[in-house]
């Protein structure tokens, strides 16, 4: 009888040993619109003591009828992935162990060596670039953001950057896929922050060094590092974290300035001469902006969303003349103006929509951007 209790106290162990463990979580959208492509973070400190890894398990997640969907873990020890939820729906999913998986990526970006240092950034519906140092001997200092405008899931940066260098296919006409008609300059760009000091713009230079802290499949993030500017004689060093995820028409921009009194700062995108058009929302945290008919696109709408709200949004013009070419131009901006506190960066989030990629309308882009703000203010709930 001994022998007999140990031997099924023995299976009874090894049992238990071998089963698998995992943490059950329901995800609630309490929204009323839906929220397909939206991320969901779990923060993997929650969740280390109840599943630990061993040997060359990673975390997998899996719906409640086991299939096993695409997630990520981030450099910032999060575990994310799409609950698909339409609207005021929950559901639940599963957190274990298991071997590495692959998954296709709906997000990328690269330091663009062959071509004077961009660093470009897409993924599944929207493409962007920062100008790196390598250009500014050739066409002087640009701090602004690009756009590459997409009307494909595809990822798109290496083909066009080697169709274009090759001489096969420049990505400045529409091959089939989109192109990059978007004019920047000596500019913010499409959404770039820079200090607003005395109703003046204090835009830096290209970036001088990049990081790329997570690179798909679901979210890229990475960091630029800038030299310091000067602001009213102080030495002022900027750093910018941008982050994109699968599904999103925009980036996430962590905007980090040194300082140590409260200072201005605005985000904004290049405002044309004539043909555009500007809705600000200062209330609800966003700001649109329609960019003219051009010979070769039409139905481009930027955004802006600020999830700490705006001081006020204002157009803001220029004149300045370039180092290399010695010409004189003049910009205008359309600004959304906040406050950065000490040691607090601003986090604000841009991109924007196309008519041939998902927003037939300028109302269907503004209604996207009035979603995002408002998911911002409702997150997806948790429960474990």
């Amino acid at each position: 009888m001994k022998n007999i209790y140990l031997l099924l106290l023995a299976v009874t162990f090894m049992f238990s040993c071998s089963t698998e463990k995992n943490v059950k979580v329901t995800v609630e959208n309490p929204s009323n619109f839906d929220r397909l492509t939206e991320l969901v973070e779990i923060p993997i400190d929650t969740i280390k003591g109840k599943i630990p890894l061993t040997d060359s398990l990673v975390y997998v997640v899996k719906t409640t009828a086991g299939e096993v969907i695409p997630s990520q873990a981030t450099f910032d020890r999060k575990i994310i992935f799409q609950p698909q939820l339409k609207a005021n729906e929950s559901k639940t999913f599963i957190i274990t162990t298991g071997e590495a998986q692959k998954y296709e990526s709906k997000t990328y970006g690269r330091l663009i060596t062959e071509r004077k240092d961009d660093f470009a950034w897409e993924n599944d519906r929207v493409a962007f670039r920062a100008y790196g140092p390598a250009l500014i001997a050739i066409d002087g200092p640009s701090n602004g953001f690009d756009v590459w405008y997409k009307r494909t899931n595809e990822l798109v940066i290496d083909k066009w950057y080697k169709d274009d260098l090759a001489g096969v296919a420049s990505y400045h006409n529409d091959n089939g896929g989109g192109l990059d008609d978007y004019k920047v300059g000596h500019s913010l760009g499409a959404g770039a922050m820079a200090p607003f000091i005395n109703n003046k713009l204090l835009l830096n230079e290209n970036f001088a060094s990049e990081e790329i802290l997570d690179n798909g499949p679901l979210r890229t993030t990475f960091q630029l590092t800038y030299k310091d500017l000067d602001v009213n004689g102080n030495k002022v060093a900027e750093k910018r974290t941008v982050s994109l995820d699968a599904g999103s028409q925009l980036s996430k921009v962590v905007q980090a300035y040194t300082i140590k009194e409260p200072m201005d700062v605005a985000a904004g995108f290049s405002k044309r001469e004539k043909g555009d058009s500007i809705i600000s929302q200062v209330e609800k945290g966003y700001l649109v902006y329609a960019e003219p008919k051009t010979a070769k696109v039409e139905g481009v709408y930027l955004g802006l969303v600020f999830p700490q709200g705006f001081n006020k949004t204002e157009v803001n013009s220029y004149e300045y003349t370039n180092p290399v070419s010695k010409k004189t131009d003049k910009y205008s901006h359309v600004l959304g103006v906040t406050t950065q506190q000490p040691n607090i960066p601003v986090t604000y989030y841009t991109g924007y929509g196309w008519a041939k990629f998902g927003f037939p309308t300028l109302q269907d882009f503004e209604k996207y951007l009035e979603n995002f703000s408002t998911a911002l203010k409702e997150p997806l709930k948790i429960k474990y």
